[in-house]
């Protein structure tokens, strides 16, 4: 008797309007990727600003991480790292595995995602490409930033926090998430 009822149960839930039979099946496709997303060895121009906040976030991440372990019951609060310190932590965070970051269009409009990229509403179902060229660009971008801001003024902006850090290395007028920028980029 109780299996009859579940049966009836689950097959009458197909039948009910609103029921479980009638939600639109949900699909997804890959991204369709163009000839510099896929085989260029720089950052595409309309993906620079989502690398650009996937880098600071990894470096706040790792030297956040790194400040955490140096604190313990003994040291009295203190919680700056030494030179050395956030040299290494910044250098690793640039040589780390970007596996986890790819490529998913939403919209028909293509962005990264992984750790510290979500904003806002998440869609319901999407495909995510990773690997191939990604990991190797955003390892890139990272150096390239370490080179441009240098370790010091990196360190001083994470002090600040994360916002911070994003600003110095994204921000002002010619940054990679900066007004100018982007409209640049909707002129190509």
């Amino acid at each position: 008797m109780r299996l009859s009822l579940s049966l009836l149960l689950l097959f009458g839930a197909w039948a009910i309007p609103g029921g479980l039979g009638d939600r639109a099946p949900l699909t997804a496709t890959a991204p369709q990727l163009d000839d510099e997303e896929k085989y260029s060895t720089h950052m595409p121009s309309h993906l620079r600003c989502d690398a650009c906040r996937a880098v600071a976030y990894q470096m706040w991440q790792n030297l956040a991480e790194a400040e955490t372990k140096l604190h313990s019951p003994n040291s009295g609060g203190q919680r700056e790292l030494s030179e050395s310190v956030y040299l290494d932590v910044l250098d690793r965070s640039c040589s780390r595995n970007w596996q986890d970051y790819g490529v998913r269009e939403v919209d028909q409009v293509k962005h990264l995602t992984g750790p510290g990229l979500s904003e806002g509403r998440e869609p319901s179902i999407s495909v995510m490409v990773t690997g191939g060229p990604w990991p190797t660009r955003l390892s890139r971008t990272c150096f390239h930033y370490l080179g441009e801001f240098g370790e010091d003024q990196i360190y001083e902006a994470h002090q600040q926090g994360r916002g911070a850090l994003e600003a110095l290395l994204c921000g002002g007028p010619h940054g990679a998430c900066s007004e100018e920028m982007s409209n640049a980029r909707e002129e190509l």
